[in-house]
């Protein structure tokens, strides 16, 4: 007797229907047999799916049993084949009977010995799956249902255990349905434990910061140490818009596939900060692996990557970055199959002058040679740095200023400007698929980013002076939209630009 159950795989961000078909009888007892390129933990649900079905009561006798997971050419990884491979094998052996609806249904989860349910990832992106091929119903562990229930237009019932789920199928027990999550309001934002008031001094850096913000662009903080560098970039997630459920459910999505949800925290609801250490490999950074998982860039995305000490990263590893500084996405090629993450994020990268650190410090003397301070410094490569906006010098703070009672504004004033910007923003780009000015295209900056016939001069020189590449005049437009937007200005003029240029001039 053979039976069949839906279940879902997940390849990158995306998922498909797996049939799993169940054979029951015939041959040497006690035989089980899994087939569908099943990865090692798969293979090992075997003893989880005994145990558990004997743990809860269901025990009968063994039989050859061979358990088909279709189709038969993608590869299935990780534990989330358990509940279905169990119920499946209970239908096959004539113990339960399942309604034409709930075989319609998709059931994901790992199972323990004892028969209770285990969290699993990538359970979001099943649930947006399963809405866009019409599948009505989700049986999901019920640390995911929450998670589960940010997709709207499925039910998604929250199991505890086989023995819960065995009795719901067969009418004995219900389970009530998680609702759908209306109001992402009901989670608290992270506490960053920080403010832009708490920063002393350091205005210049402040205002540049408030445009990164505001346009999504990319900023490089140098100076000496001590200088405030990693305060202003921790800093910087508290002026940063809150996240519209749209950009919820994307960046969710990536966490789900990485295993990050939790059900204490299943969804991610503020902007992502990631700070990965700069002996970080590049799959680390980027993504990869046997199975490929999103990498730093894919975790931070809609968010702040934050690169400390950034030319103490391996050169090799940072080349990566220059692709998804571009497009916004990463993808990543292996033997099986070429996947692509989505990577728009906007990169804060810190760093010292020199290797100890007081080139530009005018009150202590640097002690490096002139060869080592070269040699530092062109650890980062040029194409890298001409990827990023705006260049700011972390001066060394004076006394006067650190012990200064007056405080400057707080995060909560900047964010009420940076919120008014993104606003002017996601209006101008309502009908494309972009959402800040440092994600404009040529086509794009030729309707938004016009310049009259002074500002037009004033780039004509700089870029002659300055040795400004045709990436980096582009930047210095689209940054002087930012500036323009945060003075509520339709057009570009002639100081939004002077503005702009004044960030790029510590590389040329």
């Amino acid at each position: 007797m053979s039976s069949k159950i839906l279940s879902a795989a997940t390849v990158g961000l995306d998922s498909q229907v797996i049939e799993v078909e169940a054979d029951f009888g015939g041959g040497q007892g006690g035989l089980f047999i899994i087939v569908g390129l099943p990865d090692t933990a798969v293979q090992e649900s075997k003893e989880r799916v005994w145990s558990a079905i004997k743990n809860s009561g269901l025990e009968f006798a063994r039989s050859k049993i061979v358990i088909n997971l279709a189709p038969a050419d993608l590869k299935k990884e990780g534990p989330a084949y358990d509940l279905p491979i169990a119920l499946s094998i209970l239908m096959a052996a004539g113990m339960l009977v399942v309604g034409d609806d709930d075989k319609k249904a998709l059931y994901l989860g790992e199972l323990s010995l004892d028969g209770h349910l285990r969290p699993i990832a990538g359970v979001l992106p099943v649930a947006i799956m399963a809405r866009e091929k019409g599948i009505k119903r989700v049986f999901v562990p019920e640390a995911n249902a929450e998670e589960a229930a940010l997709v709207d237009e499925i039910e998604v019932l929250p199991v505890s255990s086989l023995t819960q789920l065995v009795l719901y199928l067969r009418g004995e027990v219900s389970i009530e349905p998680k609702k759908t999550i209306e109001n992402l309001n009901n989670y608290p934002s992270a506490d960053y434990g920080i403010d832009m008031s708490f920063v002393k001094g350091q205005e210049h850096a402040k205002r540049a910061l408030e445009i990164a913000a505001a346009g999504g662009h990319n900023v490089l903080l140098s100076g000496p140490p001590g200088s405030g560098k990693t305060m202003l970039a921790r800093a910087l997630p508290t002026i940063l818009p809150a996240m519209t459920r749209a950009e919820v459910l994307e960046v969710s999505k990536i966490y789900s596939i990485a295993g990050k949800l939790t059900k204490d925290k299943p969804l991610v609801v503020e902007r992502p900060f990631r700070s990965p250490h700069h002996t970080s490999s590049g799959v680390a950074l980027v993504g990869g692996g046997t199975f490929p998982r999103p990498g730093e860039i894919s975790l931070a995305h809609r968010g702040i990557l934050f690169l400390d000490e950034f030319p103490e990263f391996t050169r090799a590893v940072l080349e990566n970055l220059r692709q998804p500084l571009e497009d916004g996405v990463i993808t990543v090629s292996r033997a099986q199959g070429t996947i692509t993450f989505p990577a728009r994020f906007t990169l804060i990268a810190a760093q010292n002058p020199c290797p100890c650190g007081y080139y530009s410090d005018p009150e202590r003397r640097c002690i490096c040679a002139p060869t080592q301070i070269i040699k530092y410094q062109k650890r980062i490569s040029g194409p890298l740095l001409d990827r990023i906006d705006l260049h700011i010098e972390v001066p060394r703070i004076k006394f006067e200023k650190l012990t200064s009672e007056l405080s400057g504004e707080t995060s909560e004033e900047i964010r009420a400007r940076v919120e008014i910007a993104r606003a002017k923003q996601t209006e101008r780009f309502k009908n494309l698929n972009i959402k800040t000015n440092a994600e404009m295209g040529a086509k794009e900056m030729k309707e938004f980013c016009k310049v009259d016939e002074q500002t037009l001069l004033l780039l004509k020189n700089a870029v002659q002076q300055l040795n400004l590449s045709a990436r980096a005049y582009h930047r210095v437009l689209k940054t002087s939209r930012t500036i323009a937007d945060l003075c509520g200005a339709e057009t570009i003029v002639l100081a939004h630009v002077a503005e702009a240029l004044q960030y790029r001039t510590k590389i040329e």
